[in-house]
């Protein structure tokens, strides 16, 4: 499929003139093929790669679609997860940046119900969100769909398998049957043709050619690395390359904000990005780092998307994606234009197994690093230094000091010592040669690197089970002994929730972690250690967020059950 521009796609000038904001010229493929065929009012199936800019191909029709003197919701789009809800959100927002009335919301668990409860009494026209809380405000009476027009699913086998088929067979039923109906899905399990069949009237059948998802040109590199020694580690990296110019993505808007404090402290210039910034407030920090006033933005994904900055030299993934797709758009900030890029990745303890499917997934080629010790770093810097004055020497761009040289000779001091201080002075906080001592390594988690079994090492057997597949659970012993994260809370502090999904539901503690991060909005800090029984699994929370955390996640659907969390009688 050929590129079209955005012109030849019969667009308002309004939306014309936000794309061309946005930096866009012409439109990728599934945007060429899909906007024309949406703005008939045609159904339509579509099936992309990540990172194609699906989201643009339904957004923009949606938003020429609005009819801004109806207060009411008009559009619809379901997302699997809050964190793409905000993003397609994001990207809606810039794109009706010129449509004077039209209003985008985003809803999903984990907000506060007053802040959506008012976006909707304001009249928002286009609704993105998450199955479960739709059908929360559906149930509350405060989302009415008698209007609404278009109807989209984003990323639908996603939905599917994260148990949301009944409440996306809900909402299709409650909306007018006159609407438009859309699905994105990068597959198209039997599950999906049969909704497509049941809910859709003679759908225009869209692909798009899957292509490789990494760029070849990105030089991509991973460390194991201990939670507790990330910072060390990234400045490490930082000192012995001299970035001075990337991107840093972690998970959370917490973690964001923590790193920024960690990196302005010992001394480089970072700002951060992320979805509790006001748009001008984003913008300002964009326009700095453009301009190169800060070396390092951190940064959630929700700024991985859409963010077109030139000439970054590395990205690093601080935390793992969530999966291939947000790998791919992390990495993209680099290498652009052909030109050379590198991301760094840091894993930490199972980790590897999500990390393994990302590469997966992906298809892509990562080299495993080691860390650089202080003494290696510190020699990479002297060894800079010493080219940069080798330089100054011979092309004798510096000022004479000769009357202080003359005065510090005739008291009797040597040239060498007096080199050498001035040196010293130079670089009053480097120690060269400092060296950690191997149980100082240890202890700071720099042994994580090359471990050998625990058992073993420590001369002594494990009284613990071997699950199914013959390893140990790490889920329940000290986190201290397996250089794991320790808990932003003390252990006295945590109160056990039983939830009534278990091993038989086919869930894991990654599944549980991920619905209680995404539905219920709580940092990953405040989650301790998940065990999973056949019917039911127990999981510590920290006790100022446990009863919200009950609270939030019952009522949630998994695989048609609805779950119930409460903490043992």
């Amino acid at each position: 499929m050929n590129k079209k521009p955005f012109s030849e796609l019969g667009l308002s000038a309004e939306v014309l003139k936000a794309v061309a904001q946005m930096g866009f010229e012409e439109a990728a493929p599934i945007q060429s093929a899909a906007i024309p065929v949406l703005m008939e009012g045609k159904d339509v199936v579509g099936q992309s790669q990540t990172g194609s800019g699906k989201t643009a191909a339904f957004a923009i029709p949606a938003i020429e679609k609005v009819d801004p003197t109806i207060k009411q919701p008009q559009v619809l789009i379901l997302c699997p997860t809050r964190e793409l809800a905000v993003q397609v959100a994001e990207q809606t927002a810039k794109l009706a940046a010129f449509k004077r009335g039209v209003k985008e919301l985003p809803i999903y668990g984990g907000q506060s119900y007053e802040r959506q409860f008012r976006g909707l009494d304001m009249g928002a026209n286009i609704i993105i969100g998450t199955p479960g809380r739709v059908m929360d405000h559906m149930e509350r009476g405060s989302l009415k769909l008698n209007e609404v027009r278009m109807v989209i699913l984003d990323e639908a086998d996603r939905m599917l398998d994260m148990g949301f088929v009944d409440d996306i067979r809900k909402v299709l039923s409650d909306v007018p049957e006159d609407r438009q109906t859309v699905f994105f899905s990068a597959t198209l399990p039997r599950a999906i043709q049969d909704l497509i069949r049941t809910f859709t009237r003679d759908p225009v059948s869209i692909k798009i050619e899957s292509q490789a998802m990494t760029a070849p040109a990105i030089d991509q590199i991973w460390y194991e690395v201990d939670r507790r020694t990330k910072i060390e580690v990234l400045c490490r990296l930082i000192d012995i390359d001299d970035v001075k110019y990337a991107i840093i993505f972690c998970a959370t808007k917490m973690m964001v904000d923590d790193l920024v404090e960690h990196l302005l402290a010992r001394g480089y210039m970072a700002d951060k990005l992320h979805g509790d910034m006001t748009q001008i407030m984003r913008e300002r920090v964009m326009n700095k780092f453009r301009n190169r006033g800060i070396e390092f933005l951190v940064a959630t994904d929700v700024a991985a998307r859409g963010l077109d900055v030139k000439e970054i030299e590395v990205v690093f993934n601080y935390d793992l994606p969530n999966d291939g797709e947000d790998y791919v758009h992390r990495i993209g900030r680099t290498g652009r234009a052909g030109s050379g890029g590198k991301a760094v990745t840091f894993v930490s303890g199972r980790e590897i197994y999500k990390w393994q499917n990302i590469m997966r997934a992906t298809k892509g080629k990562a080299t495993r690093g080691r860390v650089p010790s202080i003494e290696e770093v510190e020699q990479r810097k002297a060894h800079a230094f010493f080219e940069t004055l080798k330089t100054t020497l011979e092309e004798g761009t510096y000022k004479k000091q000769e009357e202080l040289v003359e005065r510090l000779l005739d008291q009797g001091h040597m040239p060498t010592d007096i080199v050498s201080a001035v040196l010293h002075l130079l670089q009053p906080d480097k120690a060269p040669g400092a060296k950690l001592t191997p149980e100082q390594e240890i202890e700071a988690g720099w042994g994580y690197q090359e471990r050998k079994p625990y058992g073993k090492e420590h001369g002594k057997k494990f009284d613990k089970p071997y699950d199914k597949r013959g390893k140990k659970d790490y889920a329940d012993r000290p986190a201290k002994k397996f250089g794991r994260e320790q808990p932003r809370f003390d252990e006295g502090d945590t109160v056990p929730l039983v939830i009534n999904i278990g091993r038989k539901q086919g869930i894991s503690p990654g599944d549980i972690l991920g619905m209680i991060m995404n539905e219920v909005g709580v940092p990953k800090e405040t989650i301790g250690y998940i065990k999973l029984h056949d019917k039911e699994s127990v999981v510590n929370i920290a006790a100022p967020v446990a009863d919200e955390v009950a609270r939030k996640l019952s009522g949630l659907r998994y695989k048609k059950l609805r779950i119930t969390a409460s903490k043992p009688e």
